[in-house]
């Protein structure tokens, strides 16, 4: 492992323990050259599918384009990092679940939009207005008003 701080090779590992209901290590490691000591995760590399994009280019599967989107979407709401971690790790088991070799992008955003649909309404039509690309106010204006529908029939 790289030591993020000098860039070393060798390191030694100080304390392992699971994180994240087992699906995670977690290991803090101590760099043989500087001493300074960080911290690294490792997860079981699953076959995740190939992403087909709307311009039909095909990239892998990136967890972290996934959880930046979230991000992006929950920025300044009252949301921890826990809980954004928690709803890119469910978005991405349920692709796994699907075990296809390729997925459209739009699976995965329709996913997203899901999770965040019952999450936070603001950070919702952010996302959907990014993903959906909406074109005027109009377009904008029907998904406020179904999500308005929607809270009152609660």
């Amino acid at each position: 492992m790289k030591c993020p701080f000098c860039d070393e090779n060798e390191d030694k590992v100080v304390d392992s323990r699971t994180a994240r209901e087992g699906e995670v290590i977690r290991r803090r490691r101590e760099c043989l050259a500087c001493k300074r000591r960080y911290t690294t995760y490792e997860r079981v590399e699953e076959s995740l599918p190939v992403v087909v994009k709307k311009d039909g280019r095909r990239e892998p599967f990136d967890r972290m384009k996934i959880l930046a989107g979230i991000k992006k979407a929950c920025e300044k709401r009252p949301i921890s990092t826990a809980t954004i971690e928690a709803v890119t790790d469910q978005v991405e088991k349920r692709i796994q679940e699907m075990s296809e070799a390729e997925i459209p992008s739009t699976v995965i955003g329709e996913e997203v939009m899901k999770e965040l649909h019952q999450l936070d309404q603001v950070a919702y039509v952010r996302f959907a207005s990014v993903y959906r690309e909406f074109k005027d106010i109009d377009q904008f204006m029907d998904e406020l008003k179904v999500l308005a529908r929607e809270r009152r029939e609660k």
